[in-house]
């Protein structure tokens, strides 16, 4: 009787064994959740715009030995008498520049009126654009809302509180981050000459700019120009933005 022959070893399927994808899934899925408690300890310990506080509080935000950052608090002092922090989720420049420009114009009726104005037809130039009317009207209509509380000279703690709730809070930032979009998008030729990596200035937008929690540079900064408001970019420390308040009155941000 022929003796059989011994049995090669069959090649495990490319891309691994069924035990290596389910590891990988719990890996997965093991960071996401590390990433959720990082992200409700931030909302806990950080408000989305915290009441005002002592400029003198960045000076525990840095050592001090840490002799170039602590004589840039000591210039800010010169110019301003208090700071907001806002909440480091990557929405912090549109959430301190919304909340700032409205703080502002409960001050400033002649501003607040011109502000109404461009904000009202905003709508209309990104539906132009492409934009869908249906998508984006929820997200204006929360703008219009806020600035129609300022028109009434709310408190301002109501505004503050306005601005720590969530919903409302978000979905302002969402309409601010369309805004920036929309004028990025129709002065293309300019802002491509910052991108870097072969981007169109669309792709830039559908990834860096229109979705929630990414962090702004200087491209989505000088882009908010689209409203017509002039920004003054301090330095400071730690997470999140710092809404500087004026001596004597907080106008200009």
């Amino acid at each position: 009787m022929a003796a059989e022959e011994p049995q090669q070893p069959q090649p495990e399927p490319l891309g691994g064994s069924d035990a290596d994808g389910v590891n990988c899934l719990a890996y997965d899925e093991a960071i996401m959740a590390q990433q959720d408690r990082i992200q409700q300890e931030i909302a806990v310990q950080n408000p989305l715009v915290s009441e005002r506080l002592e400029l003198a509080e960045l000076y525990k935000e840095y050592a001090e030995d840490d002799h170039v950052y602590q004589e840039k608090i000591k210039d800010l002092l010169q110019k301003y008498s208090y700071i907001r922090k806002t909440r480091p989720d990557g929405n912090c420049f549109y959430r301190a520049f919304g909340f700032a420009h409205l703080e502002a114009l409960l001050e400033d009726g002649q501003e607040l009126q011109r502000f109404k104005e461009v904000s009202a037809r905003s709508k209309e130039e990104l539906v132009a654009q492409g934009f869908t009317e249906f998508t984006i009207e929820d997200f204006h209509n929360t703008l219009m809302e806020l600035i129609e509380r300022v028109e009434r000279r709310v408190p301002l703690p109501e505004l503050l509180a306005a601005f720590n709730e969530p919903a409302t809070s978000d979905y302002l930032v969402v309409y601010l981050r369309l805004l920036t979009s929309g004028c990025l998008q129709r002065h293309r030729r300019f802002f491509e000459q910052f991108l870097e990596g072969g981007r169109s200035i669309k792709e830039f937008c559908q990834q860096e700019v229109e979705p929630m929690c990414k962090e702004s540079d200087h491209i989505h900064i000088i882009a908010d120009h689209c409203l017509s408001v002039c920004l003054s970019v301090c330095p400071s420390g730690g997470g999140g933005a710092h809404v500087p308040g004026e001596r004597p009155h907080p106008h200009h941000r």
